[in-house]
């Protein structure tokens, strides 16, 4: 398969580097050099490196490791300004096996075993690389800073795992952490169709980024028509594909999801470097990575190393463009410029250079809807206390517990007509005018009123309702099959009518937060359990986190829904050891129902501050 170069220069920009929409200058103030430093194993790894061309100052290094190749790395000017204009020394580096990298590429590499001599990981090619950069780099002061966006992110972390003594400073962003609990690959158990299709070959077909070569444009269609998962070995991969041959190996929570996870490479290991987690509130792809990174390491770091920065961002939306909107939802002032040119760099500036003092708050978040930044000395915030929004008979909700002795709302899932996550059509992930980046803003309009997506929704509010923290769906529901999935969307409605100005926001349905569940995994990831036709049970469906103000005005919202296709595969309803390997015949219609009642009150969970 020919490397499509340029259709994934942009997608390098989105993960590796924080391009602006600006003019270059007509002259680098930066040298750029191009070396191979080789690891402890003899393997050379392709390194650029940016030096200022007039500094007489000692500069510390701003170190990004990517696998989506760095050899036509545009100057610092244009892919970090903000940085740039402050002065480091900037290298970006192929990791090992991936563009002009030598070695074997491995995704997710494994971490080493210490006691096998020469044993390699991307935590000790992050050390050799600093060992050689302090060593062969003029005029540096002996400091390194590690940051990066998605994979390079992840590499951030590792780089945490045996820390070289200069690396001073880490800014994780949007680093993957566990790829079946909740970040590209599945969320809750369910396994993401497109996106782990699409990356999978890209980064596996060939040792640069390759498109799998769909012959048709709307990829709903096209999934559709693969029919069960079994038949991507059978009719396109071929065994070829390492990481798509770990899906169909490994359909449960087993040891080498657990092996893989930053769950258990940081488990128990105290925090020693600075580290700045980096999410946003609408990323696509590994919003929980973050956050549970920064969870586990609170409770490991004893010297007040840890800290939270999450925005109204898209997957690396701070680091392009001015962040005063995302789709059609506008925030009223420049996120991602303040991020880059406040906080990120005074981040940096203090660990490396001593600038400032140092006094960073906890977490620091934008609150969507009343799109203020907040800044907080815990996260979640001590004053959220958790309450419950209940699902109600005809479609209302509210925080009161419903008293009736019986009730349920139903629908009919059927897996030959599942619902679109977006609007269709649905194009390639990575692919010509792909609108992946902003599906999460899309308004859920489109599917609203479908008779296989349930609503609830509050009365107008007389006050604004804020929730800052963890946000979790408690559903009591049944199914005439035995397995079945649960999607829940938190939505804000915005008012029926509007400013003329802002017409296609009047009666919005904004996503704050939505997740997914298979229901086999009720009681657990590791053991798949068949659900017992018509038996009610609980589903915990776990929507991570929000920052937001619910207008006066507006109305909270819920949907529930049982197919969000191809952004999640077709559960075949019927229950199957591995639903990779199902057949046509396995996937069947059936009857769900979500209870309402005093005595099976589904509800939603939100953290709300008074």
């Amino acid at each position: 398969m020919k490397p499509i170069l340029l259709l994934f220069f942009s997608l390098f920009l989105i993960f590796t580097t924080t391009i602006q929409a600006q003019e270059p200058s007509t002259e680098s103030q930066y040298e750029k050099k191009m070396v191979l430093i080789p690891m402890r194993d003899g393997i050379k790894l392709n390194t650029v490196i940016f030096i200022p061309k007039n500094n007489t100052a000692p500069l510390p290094f701003l170190f990004m490791r990517t696998p989506y190749g760095v050899a036509d790395s545009p100057s610092p000017e244009r892919s970090n300004p903000e940085l740039a204009k402050e002065g480091f020394i900037f290298v970006n580096q192929d990791i090992r096996g991936r563009y002009l990298s030598e070695g074997k590429f491995e995704m997710l590499r494994m971490t080493r075993d210490p006691k096998i001599p020469n044993s390699i990981d991307e935590s000790t090619d992050t050390y050799d690389t600093i060992d050689w950069l302090l060593k062969n780099i003029a005029n540096n002061n002996g400091k390194v800073g590690v940051f990066g966006i998605s994979y390079s992110g992840w590499t951030s972390m590792m780089a945490l795992i045996d820390p070289h003594p200069a690396l001073k400073a880490i800014s994780e962003q949007a680093t993957p952490a566990d790829w079946f609990i909740n970040d590209d690959m599945h969320h809750n158990g369910a396994f993401r169709l497109s996106y782990g299709f699409d990356y999978a070959f890209m980064e596996e077909a060939g040792k640069t980024d390759t498109l799998f070569p769909f012959d048709t444009y709307d990829t709903y269609d096209w999934y559709l028509r693969l029919g069960p998962l079994s038949n991507v070995n059978d009719k396109y991969f071929k065994n070829t594909i390492p990481t798509w041959n770990n899906f169909v190996q490994h359909p449960n929570y087993d040891d080498f999801w657990k092996k893989q996870s930053l769950l258990t490479r940081f488990a128990n290991r105290p925090l020693t470097v600075p580290t700045q987690h980096v999410a946003g509130w609408f990323d696509q792809e590994d919003f929980a990575g973050p956050l549970f990174m920064y969870e586990l390491l609170e409770k490991q770091d004893k010297n007040n190393l840890n800290y939270l920065v999450i925005g109204p961002w898209n997957h690396g939306g701070w680091a392009r463009a001015d962040g005063k909107s995302l789709g059609n939802l506008q925030f009223e002032s420049a996120t991602a410029k303040t991020f880059r040119e406040e906080i990120q760099l005074s981040w940096f500036n203090y660990h490396l250079k001593g600038k400032g003092d140092g006094k960073f708050a906890e977490a620091i978040t934008f609150q969507t809807g009343s799109n203020q930044w907040k800044r907080y000395d815990s996260w979640t915030p001590k004053q959220a206390t958790q309450q419950a929004l209940y699902f109600h008979a005809n479609g209302k909700l509210s925080f009161d517990k419903p008293s009736s002795a019986s009730g349920f709302d139903a629908f009919i899932s059927d897996p030959a007509n599942p619902i679109p996550y977006r609007n269709r059509p649905i194009e390639q992930t990575y692919g010509p005018g792909s609108r992946w980046r902003t599906w999460m803003t899309e308004d859920q309009r489109f599917v609203h009123g479908r008779p296989d997506v349930l609503s609830w929704e509050t009365e107008v509010l007389e006050n604004d309702v804020t929730i800052s923290g963890k946000v979790l769906a408690q559903l009591y529901a049944s199914t005439s099959a035995s397995d079945a999935d649960w999607i829940v969307k938190l939505i804000d409605v915005y008012p029926a009518m509007m400013d003329e100005k802002n017409l296609k926001m009047s009666g919005y349905q904004q996503i704050v937060t939505a997740d997914v569940l298979r229901g086999r995994f009720r009681k657990g990831f590791e053991t798949p359990l068949p659900v017992k036709p018509n038996e009610v049970a609980e589903y915990k469906v776990d929507l991570l986190q929000s920052d937001h103000t619910f207008k006066k005005g507006h109305k909270i919202m819920v949907q529930v829904q049982s197919t969000w296709f191809p952004l999640i595969d077709r559960n075949p309803q019927k229950f199957v050891p591995n639903i990779f390997m199902a057949k046509a015949g396995d996937y069947v219609k059936a009857e769900h129902r979500v209870y309402r009642n005093g005595g099976y009150a589904s509800r939603v969970m939100v953290s709300v501050v008074r």
